[in-house]
């Protein structure tokens, strides 16, 4: 459904300068099938040498581990173990865990290649579904019905498209840092920041530190980790700030409480496709919710215009009043 709602604009452009819908959807799949194969040799390519390295790595993590224990032992008389440290910490990178998980997940993968099936079908049968709803809906205006559903597609095509942008932009952004501070396999931590980048709130926090404590260990100097947390912190407010609400065309509008929330219920149901899915789900239930008259304040509670009413005006906002020039008393 992800892929069927992104490729539907280019199959319906084809369609529409004359090239049968059979033909649009396969030239559309096949578009996106010669890209996701692009990045996943990337990927797995960067990822293969990651796993060689896994042995220098670990003991540079050893090594940074004993020294600092040895700090903290030193100057404020812990009394760390360093041995059990080591354990708990060597759980976490074991080389053959992360191994295991590579290989379950490449099992996983395996069984993609139904899903072009898939998307086909479900981009051939649009008009089908349409009549569909409209024969289960009969007592009801027919185009109301008709305009949900128009509604509902735009909403949810918008908002795929302009992530999938987004996540290029992001990737594209991370991997010009990581080359430039030298780390090795950046391709791969850059793919790893934008996809996480998918999951609000929670992805971004998981890939940061993931890559934070890559540079740490690769690195001798303690600037670089710092100033990768400075950085990924900026792309962050870049892309929230600037590049999704201009890159995506219709914003799915649901407040922060909202989005954790749907990403909690959507992890809980379908696991990392429900932790994307359920936002623009959520937002076509917003947009149903404000089409009723009975049901406009829940549709409200669902969005992003939240009212804060401060007893007394804060710093920040007389600055930005003072700045844009509407100071009522002159000041």
């Amino acid at each position: 459904m992800f892929f069927s709602f992104a490729l539907n604009p280019v199959a319906s452009w084809l369609e529409n300068n004359r090239i049968p819908r059979g033909l649009s959807i396969i030239f559309s799949i096949a578009l996106i099938t010669i890209l996701v194969i692009g990045v996943v040799y990337l990927f797995s390519k960067q990822m293969a040498g990651l796993l060689k390295d896994f042995p220098e790595i670990t003991s540079a993590l050893n090594s940074r581990l004993e020294q600092y224990q040895d700090y903290l032992n030193r100057e404020f008389g812990l009394g760390i173990e360093y041995a059990q440290a080591l354990e708990n910490v060597g759980s976490m990178v074991n080389p053959e865990k992360f191994t295991g998980f590579v290989l379950t997940t490449g099992k996983t993968l395996a069984f993609i290649g139904i899903v072009p099936l898939y998307i086909f079908l479900l981009m051939y049968y649009k008009d089908f579904f349409n009549e569909f709803l409209t024969k289960l809906n009969e007592s009801k205006n027919q185009n109301s019905i008709l305009e949900w559903s128009k509604d509902s597609s735009l909403l949810i095509q918008a908002y795929l498209t302009g992530i999938l942008k987004v996540t290029a932009v992001v990737a594209v952004m991370a991997g010009i840092f990581f080359y430039v501070i030298g780390v090795k396999y950046f391709i791969l931590f850059a793919l790893f920041v934008a996809v996480m980048n998918l999951i609000p709130y929670i992805g971004v926090l998981f890939s940061s530190i993931v890559s934070i404590l890559y540079v740490f260990l690769t690195t001798d100097s303690i600037m670089l980790p710092f100033l990768t947390m400075l950085v990924l912190w900026a792309i962050q407010l870049l892309e929230n700030n600037i590049i999704t609400p201009v890159v995506v065309g219709a914003e799915v509008k649901l407040n922060a409480l909202v989005v954790l929330l749907a990403i909690l219920l959507g992890g809980w149901i379908w696991g990392v496709s429900g932790m994307v899915l359920f936002i623009p789900m959520l937002g076509i239930l917003k947009l149903q919710l404000e089409k009723s008259e009975r049901h406009k304040a829940l549709a409200y509670l669902l969005g992003d215009k939240i009212p804060v009413r401060e007893k007394r005006e804060n710093l920040w906002k007389i600055v930005l009043r003072k700045m844009k020039g509407n100071d009522p008393k002159g000041n």
